[in-house]
């Protein structure tokens, strides 16, 4: 999945504070491709206490000539190869449904007082994929759990801030930017940023899309739905959380899909204690998915979080998966149940991130990341008082 990085090895380069061996680097700077040698830092510490003067260099460099397809600097483009490209003509591709991708915005830079996850500079995790975490599920401490829920409740926020401007007009691109700011003001990091080259800082999903929208110059529409995917980076962990929406009047049919994903999710949560198997989770959703004439998605499932974006365990949201292993009082994962309104088989269009239903019908999805408990579970992302009412069956 991941691609060539823009990090220069370890061995190489020298930190233009202190001289000690760099292994990080300015964003700005590798967003601009300024010379490695003034870019280079051996510690977060060093970037902050070098900010103040480092940041004149930014000021002095020329952006790139539009029109290289290159992602750096460029706005308003089409988004091609995970990210990583950029072409100013829409791609060609046998389009499933009525939606097209529209061209996206510059990435949105993070003040250097944030802390980031290794991928933010350069787009590729580098612990993430060779953790012993991928294979065994992790019991939190105590104070891990604690910045869990730290963690998952700005999430919430931010996403509630982002529901609260939905409607038919704003652009996907106006989302992102009120999360990121959100992200921000709390002091994280928007996790999807830049991992794995992703360009933009939370996934927004509309009509027959999956999951992995990049959120782009199109406007919504009356009647549309939307799906927003939220993860915050702070203290350290990571927090989890996505809902769809409705954009205005909605058909009932759509209404109808989106209140049996939320009750899939419910339904799922409502299993979750020490001693239940993992696989049993897609048994509770693909019950209730088919009873209500839908399917499920069975590309992309929920995981473990925490330290680690994804990690063990993997949570398909089928029936007759064949996901190993028994809950345990302390894991953290997520359960985010894909209903389609027609087939469960997905595409995958030309950006390399979004998948889309196979017939162009529509999809819908909800998210919580969950901590086992000694008696049950604690939906860590959930719903507040203050959160906005979007939903009518909530409000019954």
């Amino acid at each position: 999945m991941a691609g060539g990085s823009d990090v220069a090895e370890p061995a190489s380069l020298s930190c233009a504070s202190c001289g000690k061996p760099a292994q990080l680097q300015c964003p700005k700077c590798v967003q601009l491709k300024l010379p490695r040698e003034t870019a280079a830092f051996c510690t977060q510490d060093c970037f902050k206490a070098s900010w103040s003067s480092h940041k004149s260099v930014h000021l002095k460099a020329k952006p790139s000539e539009p029109g290289t397809g290159t992602p750096d600097n460029e706005g308003w483009l089409y988004c091609l190869k995970k990210g990583q490209a950029r072409t100013p003509k829409l791609p060609y591709f046998d389009w499933t449904g009525t939606l097209r991708p529209y061209p996206i915005s510059s990435k949105r830079m993070v003040p250097a007082h944030i802390d980031l996850p290794d991928w933010a500079a350069d787009g590729t995790p580098k612990v993430e994929p060779n953790s012993d975490l991928q294979h065994v599920v992790e019991i939190k401490k105590p104070e891990q759990i604690e910045r869990m829920r730290e963690t998952c409740l700005i999430a919430r926020k931010v996403l509630d801030k982002a529901a609260s401007v939905i409607r038919p007009g704003i652009t996907t691109d106006e989302i992102d930017r009120v999360v990121h700011e959100a992200t921000i003001a709390e002091g994280g990091y928007p996790s999807p940023l830049n991992y794995h080259f992703f360009p933009k800082s939370c996934c927004t999903s509309v009509n027959e899309v999956i999951c992995h929208g990049i959120p782009d110059a199109r406007k919504l529409e009356d009647g549309d739905i939307v799906n927003v995917d939220v993860t915050v980076y702070y203290k350290g962990v990571h927090g989890d959380l996505n809902e769809t929406y409705f954009v205005g009047n909605v058909d009932e049919e759509s209404q109808r899909l989106v209140q049996s994903t939320y009750e899939c999710l419910e339904k799922a949560i409502s299993i979750v204690k020490p001693g239940m198997r993992f696989r049993e989770v897609g048994e509770v959703i693909n019950r209730h998915a088919t009873m209500s004439g839908f399917s499920v998605v069975k590309s992309y499932c929920g995981h473990g979080i925490g330290e680690l974006f994804h990690c063990a365990p993997n949570i398909p949201h089928y029936a007759r998966n064949k996901a190993v292993g028994v809950m345990k009082a302390g894991q953290t994962f997520t359960i985010e149940p894909m209903i389609n309104a027609g087939v469960w088989r997905d595409r995958m269009w030309p950006d390399g991130w979004t998948a889309v239903t196979a017939d162009g019908k529509r999809s819908a999805q909800f998210e919580h990341t969950l901590l086992v408990t000694e008696t049950g579970v604690e939906v860590l992302t959930a719903r507040l008082p203050s959160s906005p009412k979007v939903f009518p069956w909530l409000n019954a």
